[in-house]
């Protein structure tokens, strides 16, 4: 391929794990790229999240893997192209190297710290020419429909052959994620839905003796919704209940919340146990209480018990048959749920529908979109980052070879 002698130009908005595999994977020979943030480092979203455990992917199978997200036919093309196995070979090639936990989640090798692979994607960046421009908010397009850039408190101009949108979801506004642009969308008359939490806490009005439980576990279990279960652990809070075990049901609660103003999800206390077999162990109790073989030949935490005995009526508890239903099928009231700001993840923003296969805005040509700021949903556990780095390196290899053709 002959290098050109006028390189395009793309202008990158925002910085996080799309955006910044996007300019990892651009071919410096054929563009010349910028992103432009308005903090004053890149990736600030990225590093706040690694905080709690630094999760970068999901080592499941690529087909159940690309089946975890909604719509899966939205971002199939993207994982098939740059799925988990990619993700951590091409981490090794930074060396930035991970394994995969008891979860099933791969994480950087013990003592990798965030920033750490931040900078080794920084320094790819800086091989490839890339600049970035920090401090720099953007703020719309003008009549001509050029970008206009706030610099130090002043608007610029700025114009690009080639515009790429990776400005984040609606929460963590503290690390410039707050959907604040999504009226500039919307006013330039393409669709957006508004945003709402995902992958969040849910509000149950707790009876007062649980209230007490505040911060405590309730593990391996399975938490039912619709159709959907998920097993794994939730943890009592002042609003109501957050784990990853409600997480993954974010889709199923959301939509009876929206139907029906309340959502009702069901807790499996012993999922190791049938029914059959508590029911035996309740029965041929003797003398003991139930509490007694809940605690004893049954191994259910204290918190469960509390579970059961705050939510059955007295009766209910001291009938065996009853209460061996209830443990394996508790039902649980979700009213709300947790604020926009505190959710893990966002759903809505720019309507599907609204961009092509290749993520670029059917009203504006040459202007793309990536990232959470589309209205896709995944669960924790790395497919909301790895479907980000899988898009940012889709629309890199299409803009590659697309320009490439264009050369020849």
């Amino acid at each position: 391929m002959s290098i050109p002698n006028n390189k395009k130009t793309i202008a990158i908005i925002g910085s996080g794990p799309a955006a910044l595999m996007l300019a990892a994977q651009l071919d410096h020979r054929l563009f010349d790229v910028v992103i432009y943030e308005k903090n004053a480092a890149p990736a600030r979203k990225f590093l706040v999240a690694g905080e709690g455990g630094f999760n970068l992917t999901h080592s499941e199978p690529l087909e159940p893997f690309i089946a975890r997200y909604i719509p899966a036919t939205f971002l199939e093309r993207s994982l098939r192209a740059f799925n988990n196995s990619d993700l951590r070979r091409w981490l090794n090639t930074l060396h930035i190297e991970t394994y995969v936990g008891s979860s099933k989640r791969v994480f950087p090798t013990e003592g990798i710290k965030p920033i750490q692979v931040l900078n080794a994607i920084l320094k790819v960046l800086t091989h490839r020419r890339v600049t970035i421009q920090v401090k720099n908010t953007w703020k719309g397009w003008n009549s001509e429909g050029d970008l206009i850039i706030e610099h130090h408190f002043q608007d610029h101009v700025m114009k690009a052959d080639i515009v790429v949108y990776s400005l984040g979801g609606g929460s963590w506004s503290k690390t410039g994620s707050d959907g604040s642009w999504l009226s500039l969308f919307a006013e330039h008359g393409i669709t957006t839905l508004p945003f709402l939490p995902s992958n969040c806490a849910y509000k149950i009005e707790w009876p007062e003796a649980l209230r007490e439980e505040e911060g405590t576990a309730i593990k391996n279990i399975v938490v039912y919704c619709n159709d959907k279960e998920k097993f794994g652990e939730l943890v009592i809070t002042s609003l109501g209940l957050e784990g990853g075990a409600i997480y993954a049901l974010s889709h199923e609660i959301r939509k009876q919340l929206k139907d029906k103003a309340v959502a009702t999800i069901y807790l499996d206390l012993k999922p190791g146990l049938s029914l059959s077999t508590i029911k035996k162990a309740l029965s041929n109790k003797g003398i003991k209480s139930n509490t007694v073989i809940l605690q004893g030949e049954l191994n259910l935490s204290k918190v469960q018990i509390a579970l059961l005995k705050t939510h059955l009526k007295k009766e209910e508890f001291l009938d065996s048959a009853t209460l061996s239903n209830y443990i394996k099928r508790l039902p649980l009231l979700v009213t709300d749920t947790a604020p926009l700001d505190d959710a893990i993840s966002t759903v809505g923003g720019i309507a599907l529908d609204e961009v092509d296969e290749n993520f670029q805005l059917k009203k504006m040509r040459g202007h793309y979109a990536i990232g959470e700021m589309l209205d896709w949903d995944a669960p924790t556990g790395g497919y909301l980052l790895q479907a980000s780095f899988s898009m940012g390196y889709f629309l890199a290899r299409h803009l590659n070879q697309t320009e490439e053709k264009l050369q020849e």
